[in-house]
């Protein structure tokens, strides 16, 4: 029997493959190595500075991100931090203007409690001074008239007004009611003057007026003769206030000292009274007869009753409307009329006229 041929993997043809396939990763192989011997060698330094370079411009990149990152961060924070200066400045604002309105009213409760306060100390002092006026004089008048019986009975004169004056002629005349005794009592000795009874009268009279002068009143006390001057102690023309009676007192007290002298220039008096502000409410003059001359200095040494009236005239012309006069007249010999004149000057204004009896007031 014929033996079956046995078929070998190994065949030539299979031969030939595997000849061209290693010839051909040789030719490879030789190839690869010459490209290799052909390049130059690189240098290991500049790969390393290459590659740091590179792993510093990624790190720098990462860094870049983050200060980009970093500065949007800020960015909006300074939004952020604006926003919130301009609510404090608004309300920083608002809180001055609140604390401006609470010192505004500050300052006005102080002043309005320092004005009630002077308020409340002057009334307190008012109180205690009318407290002790009223202890002092037991009653309402600052100075008291002793005497037997009601001096005001025969007056019919009202003490009264807010501005008043009180004028007292001293001029020679007032030393007594005849010419002749006149001029006696001027050669004596001033203290004699001073005690002549008709002077006594009018100083009297002067303090009786004061004594019935209004607490809340002002005043005025002058003496008239050839000039017209204060009595108060001040020697102000002005008003004087009635006060705790000082200088109502020192200026009787200074009438007491006074001797009577000169020719009566009633003008000066009007005038000194129109000079006042405001103008008095209320005059009382105590005289004993017309004047004898005025302003202008007299030609002669004696005088008619004619010039004498047309002085008193002229000076009751320049008296400001609607002033009450009242007068106290002390009629002298010589004089007859002086009377009639102050009575019409007084009922013209709407005034008393009184002529006393020798023990008035």
């Amino acid at each position: 029997m014929r033996r079956k041929r046995q078929t070998n993997v190994f065949s030539l043809a299979f031969l030939d493959v595997m000849s061209c396939g290693f010839g051909a990763v040789v030719l490879i192989f030789l190839i690869i190595n010459h490209n290799s011997q052909d390049q130059p060698p690189q240098n290991e330094d500049l790969l390393t500075e290459l590659r740091l370079l590179d792993f510093e411009v990624l790190r720098g990149q990462e860094e870049l991100y983050a200060l980009v990152e970093d500065a949007e961060n800020t960015q909006a924070q300074l939004a952020n931090t604006a926003a919130e200066r301009a609510a404090k400045e608004a309300e920083l604002a608002k809180l001055i203007e609140q604390l401006q309105e609470i010192e505004g009213l500050s300052l006005a409760e102080i002043a309005a409690a320092a004005k009630l306060r002077s308020d409340i100390e002057s009334r307190e002092t008012e109180v205690k001074r009318l407290q002790a006026l009223e202890r002092a004089n037991a009653g309402s008048d600052l100075r008291v008239i002793e005497g037997e019986g009601d001096r005001q009975y025969l007056t019919g004169m009202r003490i009264g007004g807010r501005n008043i004056v009180i004028a007292i002629d001293v001029s020679a005349s007032m030393l007594d009611e005849t010419v002749v005794n006149i001029i006696r009592r001027r050669n004596m000795s001033d203290e004699s003057q001073r005690s002549a009874p008709k002077w006594q009268r009018a100083i009297r009279t002067v303090e009786w007026l004061a004594a019935q002068l209004p607490l809340d009143a002002e005043f005025q006390i002058y003496r008239f003769n050839e000039t017209v001057a204060t009595l108060a102690t001040s020697q102000s023309m002005e008003w004087l206030a009635m006060g705790d009676g000082t200088e109502l007192n020192a200026a009787v007290n200074t009438l007491k000292t006074q001797i009577p002298a000169g020719g009566t220039n009633l003008q000066a008096l009007v005038l000194a009274m129109r000079d006042l502000s405001p103008i008095p409410d209320s005059v009382y003059i105590i005289t004993d007869g017309l004047p004898t001359r005025d302003d202008k200095t007299p030609r002669q040494a004696t005088v008619s009753g004619r010039e004498r009236l047309d002085f008193f005239r002229d000076a009751a012309n320049r008296l400001p409307r609607q002033i009450p006069i009242n007068v106290i007249l002390f009629p002298m010999e010589g004089d007859p009329m002086a009377g009639a004149a102050w009575w019409q000057l007084a009922r013209a204004t709407g005034g008393a006229f009184i002529s006393p009896s020798w023990d008035w007031p």
